[in-house]
């Protein structure tokens, strides 16, 4: 079980995260790779990235195991920057100490079967080549396996954070954690959740940030330092196929359909998040009509529908938002 303890500065200092952090996807992503779990979200996926993998990656099988610990160094605070070169940068900065009592932990941790490769342990010691091919490893693997699918695993995090917005916009943040449930468990001034290892994270005024993250499997993360800035990373619920390319029924029959007011209507009110209701509410329609025209678009590729207990909500994707800003919508 996992127990943050919160106090009335932590309350007000709540952050959730502006998009996909690339470390946190990296690391999370890589250990879903190896996995089998969840095969509907994920083995789209799979299928496609496997084949691409390079022994270069071998460094981070050894850095991230299945399961069990996986070192702090390799998703730091990045100050709400989800840049990747920045990102790398900042791995590549981390203090000889720092690193040292990491992979000294991951040496240890129970669950490890074999010891960790030389390679590692000149990391361990900061030795430039080390990081220079932990850099190169990281920069790979996500040319290889995120990049490509980069603007989905946005649109998949845009989609929560609108769901967000609204608990905060109609709660505060009362509202905001409790909207987590069942993954997440708000009782005040405690936010619990499952965990494979009881922990107390005490905030102590320092606040919280909450990151999105498509790859997290049913649990959260956190880091395992008490010391480094307090995030937890949670899982969002990610729509099926959303690896899959976006269907088309014929070549431009989708994009042709949208040239109507209302369908353009409806592209421009997602942006923020609208339910199927709301849409039909907002424009007049039935809801059968409002389902019918958001299929339209989902199938395009221009709208992700996330289905949200009784309702579904519908958001934007980045390239229904780019037809908007070129055809001067919004």
């Amino acid at each position: 079980m996992l127990r943050v303890h919160f106090t009335t500065d932590d309350i007000a200092r709540v952050r959730l995260a502006a998009g996909p952090d690339p470390l946190w996807e990296i690391c999370n992503s890589f250990q879903v790779l190896a996995g089998q779990d969840a095969p509907l979200q994920f083995g789209d996926w799979r299928r496609t990235v496997r084949p691409r993998l390079l022994p270069a990656h071998g460094l981070l099988a050894a850095l991230l195991p299945p399961r069990g610990y996986t070192p702090d160094f390799l998703t730091p605070d990045l100050g709400g920057s989800h840049d990747l070169e920045r990102a790398v940068d900042t791995v590549l900065r981390t203090r000889r100490t720092a690193l040292h009592r990491d992979l000294s932990t991951l040496a240890a941790s129970p669950r490890r079967s074999r010891p960790l490769p030389s390679e590692a342990r000149a990391l361990a010691d900061g030795e430039p080549p080390a990081l220079r091919r932990l850099g190169a490893a990281l920069h790979g693997y996500h040319q290889d396996a995120l990049a490509p699918f980069w603007t989905r695993i946005r649109a998949q995090v845009d989609a929560d954070r609108a769901l967000r917005t609204r608990a905060v916009l109609r709660d505060g943040t009362d509202g905001l954690l409790a909207s987590f449930r069942p993954v997440l468990r708000w009782r005040p001034p405690v936010l619990e959740a499952d965990y494979p290892v009881d922990r107390e994270l005490r905030l102590d005024g320092r606040g919280l940030l909450l990151q999105p993250s498509l790859f997290c499997l049913r649990r959260p993360v956190t880091l395992a330092a008490p010391d480094l800035p307090p995030v937890l990373v949670y899982p969002i619920q990610p729509a099926l196929g959303w690896a899959r390319p976006p269907g088309r029924s014929a070549p431009g029959e989708d994009v042709a359909a949208l040239i109507g007011r209302t369908r353009a209507a409806i592209l421009e009110d997602v942006v923020t998040g609208r339910t199927t209701g709301e849409l039909a509410q907002r424009l007049g329609i039935s809801g059968a009509a409002a389902s019918q025209h958001t299929a339209v678009l989902r199938r395009a590729g221009l709208l992700l529908s996330v289905r949200r207990g009784r309702h579904v909500l519908h958001t934007v994707t980045p390239v229904g938002l780019a037809l908007l800003e070129g055809t001067g919508s919004v």
